[in-house]
């Protein structure tokens, strides 16, 4: 369906697809490397906000993609990935390894939320196609009882979120938390813990660097 989320959500796909952040992409197309920030999908009264054609044709030209195949990720984008268990360590694709001490420290990752230079430690997972997507070490107890420290965790800066999606959100502060996504407006998001004692957490998007959908963990 070509609809605001899907044409994003394409966006998002084309960036991964070349091993990208959406900022990236951007500056790869020679446009303003934040043109596909979350930030600039709505509009400071909370309307969608809608990539131009014109940065649509050039970040075609830059990738070599064809305009068939940016409408086909359109329809792909509308697609929920499942949440499942790593139930094993059979060889196939690779992800980083990253630790949760690691992803609060500045360097570490790029302002899309993608793990920054070489050198990681990386893990095997089966059937797994998003070449965007890393692994998080869960460290403590503060998300307990959910994860628990030493589970692993899977995400993707590139997914799609929804609300009820399971995100890892990282602050300009560089607190590294794992949440429900309960709501997104223009201006700040609205995290819920797994813990049911303790209550909802907002935060201004203008304090977020990154957010990550969590797509697979460990039990």
């Amino acid at each position: 369906m070509w609809n605001h989320e899907s044409v994003w959500g394409a966006i998002d796909a084309l960036a991964a697809r070349h091993g990208l952040s959406p900022s990236g992409l951007a500056k790869q197309a020679g446009l303003d490397p934040t043109a596909f920030n979350p930030s600039k999908r709505h509009g400071h009264d909370g309307r969608p906000r809608w990539p131009s054609t014109e940065s649509i044709a050039k970040v075609l030209t830059a990738t070599g993609e064809s305009l068939e195949g940016f409408v086909g990720l359109t329809r792909r984008a509308g697609e929920p990935v499942r949440e499942i268990p790593i139930s094993g360590t059979i060889p196939g694709h690779t992800v980083p390894l990253v630790g949760m001490a690691e992803a609060g420290v500045g360097g570490f990752f790029d302002d899309g939320g993608f793990p920054a230079g070489q050198g990681w430690d990386e893990i095997a997972f089966p059937e797994l196609t998003d070449e965007s997507a890393y692994a998080l070490r869960v460290s403590g107890d503060s998300m307990q009882p959910l994860y628990r420290d030493g589970d692993l965790i899977i995400v993707s800066p590139a997914a799609q979120v929804r609300r009820g999606d399971r995100v890892v959100v990282r602050t300009s502060e560089g607190e590294v938390m794992a949440k429900t996504l309960l709501r997104q407006t223009a201006t700040e998001l609205e995290l819920g813990s797994f813990n049911a004692e303790h209550p909802p957490r907002v935060v201004p998007l203008r304090d977020v660097d990154w957010m990550a959908r969590i797509l697979w963990a460990s039990q």
